[in-house]
């Protein structure tokens, strides 16, 4: 009886199990999940040229775009060919009042009289503050007072920099009080302090520190002020790498120190023989509604590398290689970056999510089997499908390397320097049988034999 139990109650399930199909075979079938359709590729634009100049491959080349950031290489163009290379911005570290070297106070204010660096930053008050305490100033009774031409620290991005002239400056200047105050650091002021201790061989735990007790002031006039520090630049090809590299608008300040940017489309339309009309530039950094034409922006790129290799600096020292430098070329274009085609570019991003629509473009010169060419290569009308754009660019650039042989590298160039990296601190009077500044360089060294030269003088 037992072995029947478990039949039985078998067999009293095989009618459930009847009806149950039966249900479900007279269900209305399940509607078929569709595919989303897939979204049409992007339209996109280019300019193809050899080296020589012979045209590769070109398509609505002389339709006007929105070059977006691809402007910073004409703003890079002008800095070189008007300042040259090597120039250095100079930023003054003045005392106006009675100064205490013993108590280490300055009973008055300490006075910056900014001179357009475009690339200071918190590592360059480090060695500013430095230079001030061998000088004796620890302390100011007064204000930190600033200029207009002081800068400090990267911007708002996308948004551009305060247009308040007011505002801005004591933004600037509440950085640099900030800066100089070691005890009120931030986690990422303190590390940047290790990080530059480290890489320069001082002493991590004895910061440099001067307070001011009275605050920010701006006021361009530095009547009754003595200059204590002078601060030099590292060399500006290395600060427009730099920008260039992470495509930052902070160039804007590069801008400034050259003239308005329809200046620079004048000029730029001059040098390679464009149209009075089809170069139009409202920003040296690409925000805002720019036009030129591909072709154009090829012909810009070659004026650029001339004027390059004219000052001695070659267009890797120049703008980022995919592969060798951190920044956009190298995030945005990864396959570009890595395994056999890495090194093989060398180019310039521009991105707007909104303006005109939107915009990828992407500028520069590309390593191949058969030879070096020269392209731009935008996709408008990109908004909200940038991500695509720059992954439909990438392919189409990868097309291009296999149509001529596949890539050929190029030589990086050096690191990318830091923002202090080869600058100089200068003290105007140094005290009695104190050694050389910090500053690294012959030039700082031989600046600071001077400053010597001209105490012992006084």
């Amino acid at each position: 009886m037992r072995t029947r139990r478990p039949i039985a109650a078998l067999l009293l399930l095989v009618p459930l199990l009847l009806a149950f199909q039966a249900a479900a075979a007279t269900r209305a079938p399940r509607p078929t999940r569709h595919a989303k359709p897939k979204r049409p590729a992007l339209d996109m634009v280019w300019h193809v040229e050899t080296i020589s100049g012979d045209v590769v491959d070109s398509r609505a080349a002389d339709d006007p775009i929105n070059p977006a950031s691809v402007v910073k290489v004409a703003t890079s163009w002008w800095a070189l060919d008007k300042l040259g290379p090597d120039h250095r911005f100079e930023t003054r570290f003045r005392t106006r009042g009675t100064l205490d070297p013993e108590k280490g106070i300055l009973d008055g204010d300490l006075v910056v009289e900014g001179g357009g660096d475009p690339d200071f930053q918190a590592e360059n008050a480090f060695l500013a503050g430095a230079a001030l305490n061998r000088l004796g100033v620890r302390r100011v009774t007064g204000a930190l007072v600033v200029n207009h031409r002081f800068w400090m620290g990267w911007e708002d991005g996308s948004a551009g920099m305060e247009r308040d002239p007011d505002r801005r400056a004591t933004l600037m200047g509440t950085r640099l009080k900030l800066a100089l105050e070691s005890k009120s650091w931030n986690r990422p002021t303190r590390a940047a302090w290790w990080e530059f201790a480290i890489r320069r061989g001082l002493p991590a735990g004895q910061p440099p520190r001067v307070s001011i007790a009275k605050g920010v002031r701006v006021d361009d006039g530095t009547d009754g002020a003595e200059v204590a520090v002078v601060h030099r630049s590292k060399p500006l090809a290395d600060t427009l790498r730099r920008f260039n590299c992470f495509s930052n608008n902070d160039i804007e300040r590069v801008g400034a120190a050259l003239g308005p940017a329809e200046e620079l489309a004048q000029r730029l339309g001059e040098a390679i023989g464009a149209a009075p009309d089809l170069v139009h530039l409202e920003t040296t950094s690409g925000l805002g509604e720019n036009r030129i034409t591909p072709r154009l922006v090829v012909r810009m790129m070659r004026e650029f590398r001339r004027t390059g290799d004219r000052v001695g600096r070659g267009v890797e020292s120049l703008l980022p290689v995919a592969g060798c430098d951190p920044g956009t070329v190298t995030r945005f274009f990864p396959l570009l970056s890595e395994g056999p085609n890495a090194t093989a570019l060398v180019a310039k991003t521009g991105t707007l999510t909104a303006t005109d629509g939107g915009v990828s473009v992407l500028a520069g010169f590309l390593n191949t089997a058969q030879g070096e060419v020269v392209f731009c290569l935008a996709a408008p009308r990109a908004a909200g499908r940038v991500r695509r754009a720059r992954n439909q660019e990438q392919r189409w650039l990868l097309d291009l390397l296999a149509s001529r042989g596949g890539p050929s590298p190029r030589t990086c160039a050096p690191p990318l320097p830091a923002a202090d990296a080869d600058a100089d601190v200068v003290l105007s009077v140094l005290p009695a049988g104190a050694a050389a500044p910090e500053g690294g360089t012959p030039g700082a060294r031989a600046l600071a034999a001077r400053a010597r030269g001209v105490a012992a003088r006084r």
